[in-house]
C-alpha cells in the first residue's frame, strides 16, 4: 500500500469526473476492498438509469432532497431521500436518481470492490424522463 493512501485529504473543489449517470464525482479514498466518493447532482437534474456489472454500493445523503428508483428482479422501490438517508444499490439492480430540490443533492458513495471504470455501468431504460 502506498504512503499516499495513509494520508488525510480534503474534499476537492472541482469534480474529478462525471459519472456514467451524469453526476459529479470527487474521489475521496480507496483501499483494496472498496472506494469512497463524494457525489453531487445539481438542482433539476436526473441521472441516467444504469446497473452495475460487478460492484455494489452504499449511499449516504449529506444534503438536498431527491428520489432514488431501484429495481432488482420483481422488487421496485422509489425512496424519497434527504440529509441522513442511507440506502444500498445491490449488484445488478437498475437505478436512477433525481434532485427534486432547489440546492445540490449531495451524497457519499462507498463502492465494493473499488470502482473499476466507466465500463462498469450499463445503461438501462430510464424510470424518469431526462
Amino acid at each position: 500500500m502506498s504512503e499516499d493512501r495513509h494520508r488525510s485529504s480534503q474534499l476537492p473543489e472541482a469534480y474529478d469526473a462525471l459519472a456514467p449517470d451524469g453526476s459529479e464525482i470527487r474521489l475521496l479514498k480507496d483501499v483494496e476492498g472498496g472506494s469512497l466518493v463524494h457525489c453531487v447532482l445539481r438542482p433539476g437534474h436526473t441521472s441516467m438509469a444504469v446497473r452495475h456489472r460487478t460492484v455494489e454500493e452504499i449511499w449516504h445523503f449529506l444534503s438536498g432532497i431527491g428520489e432514488v428508483w431501484r429495481k432488482l428482479n420483481d422488487i421496485e422501490i422509489v425512496d424519497v431521500v434527504a440529509a441522513g438517508t442511507s440506502l444500498t444499490i445491490p449488484l445488478g439492480a437498475h437505478f436512477q436518481f433525481r434532485n427534486t430540490g432547489k440546492v445540490p443533492l449531495v451524497l457519499i458513495i462507498a463502492t465494493m470492490p473499488p470502482w473499476p471504470g466507466n465500463e462498469e455501468a450499463i445503461r438501462v431504460a430510464d424510470y424518469w424522463p431526462r
